[in-house]
């Protein structure tokens, strides 16, 4: 059977919204991380097949195919193409897959993976919000969609509410998660866990977005993002900037260009859910990814479930009894930021170096996406 290894994984810092990547062209970010992984892995760069980058608020300095101008804004060959991918939030982890199926098929050897997004410059919900003030009209519209869903509220914050009052999941239980996803990422941020994965950026070293200030008392405090729900900003991922790049290599390449692989794409599984809940995704892509696997939650070293809402993980963790010690370990996107279209690459790339600290096996991804989908990838350290 052919492999699809993953040679190198590198990821810029998160910064906050406004923070200190907050002016810069997602074109620089992106082609930061990029010049890294080619410098850290030693590849000739024009060998390189493709460059797929997730990225979600395609517009404006996003727009026009930013994985393909990362690559050039970093200084390397024209030779080389590029595609930008949206599936929501999951386009970093979908670009892993698209990457990953090159490979395994045969038809590339060496493909560059990831994604990038500055929502600080573009924020989220810039097409559909642009769009619609300038009559180019609403994505969960028409007649055929009507008539399936009607006129109802299709959005994130609606889902992780309705995720929260269907799971029984209360807001003191969102907020100590929260709570223990800041205090797991400075953890990680004080003992260097993430130093070999982070690629500097300008000024900026380390993730901006944990804060060491925060308390129950705090959270507490806050108003729901809706009246009379649960949903606070203190249990929601950060509006984030950020970028990370995988380079997925086949055997062939591995001996040709003599690289050493960190881990090897094990499994993939992609699922569509209720669009209403959108964010239930991950449950069954869980079960699918393991089901073609051959697996169980036991085998599984290390989690990671994007922390787009905090509802969404500890439904997910009702559902499948994973257990919250090997779940998002260093801290997660509410402590550690959501920068929309990269996450899906950066979550990846602290799994995999996270599996070779501790001397894991397998890991778990999945992450929720717009749309009611899911991406899951099981990966197995080498």
């Amino acid at each position: 059977m052919p492999e699809a290894y993953v040679v190198e994984a590198l990821r810029s810092p998160v910064g906050r919204r406004g923070g200190g990547l907050g002016a810069v062209h997602p074109n620089d970010l992106g082609g930061r991380v990029l010049a890294a992984l080619v410098e850290r892995t030693g590849i000739d760069p024009a060998a390189v097949d493709d460059v797929i980058f997730g990225c979600v608020g395609q517009m404006g300095a996003q727009s026009a195919n930013v994985a393909r101008n990362a690559w050039l804004t970093a200084g390397l060959p024209e030779s080389v193409p590029a595609t930008t991918v949206d599936r929501q939030c999951g386009s970093a982890q979908q670009a892993i897959h698209f990457a990953a199926q090159a490979v395994l098929s045969g038809t590339q050897d060496l493909v560059v993976a990831g994604g990038v997004e500055v929502m600080s410059r573009v924020p989220i919900a810039s097409p559909a919000v642009v769009g619609q003030r300038e009559g180019m009209g609403f994505p969960y519209a028409g007649d055929g969609w009507r008539e399936r869903y009607g006129d109802q509220e299709i959005s994130q914050f609606r889902g992780a509410e309705l995720i929260a009052g269907k799971w029984g999941i209360s807001r003191e239980d969102m907020e100590r998660m929260a709570l223990d996803s800041h205090q797991r990422a400075l953890a990680a941020v004080e003992d260097g866990s993430f130093t070999a994965e982070i690629v500097p950026v300008g000024g900026v070293v380390a993730d901006e977005g944990p804060r060491p200030d925060t308390s129950l008392e705090k959270m507490a405090g806050l108003k729901p993002l809706r009246e009379g729900g649960r949903v606070t900003p203190a249990v929601s991922s950060q509006i984030s900037d950020g970028a990370a790049a995988l380079l997925l290599a086949s055997e062939e390449a591995v001996r040709t260009h003599g690289l050493t692989p960190l881990a090897r794409i094990h499994t993939m599984a992609v699922v569509g859910s209720d669009p209403v809940f959108m964010l239930t995704g991950p449950i069954p892509a869980t079960e699918a990814v393991l089901a073609k696997a051959g697996l169980k939650i036991d085998d599984i070293d290390l989690f990671e479930v994007n922390e787009a809402f905090a509802s969404v993980v500890l439904a997910w963790q009702k559902e499948t009894g994973a257990p919250w010690s090997r779940t998002n370990v260093l801290g997660g996107a509410i402590a550690l930021g959501h920068p929309l279209g990269a996450t899906g690459a950066r979550l990846m790339t602290t799994m995999i170096h996270n599996l070779g600290r501790t001397g894991g096996r397998y890991g778990l991804q999945t992450m929720c996406e717009g749309g009611g989908m899911a991406n899951a990838t099981l990966v197995e350290r080498l």
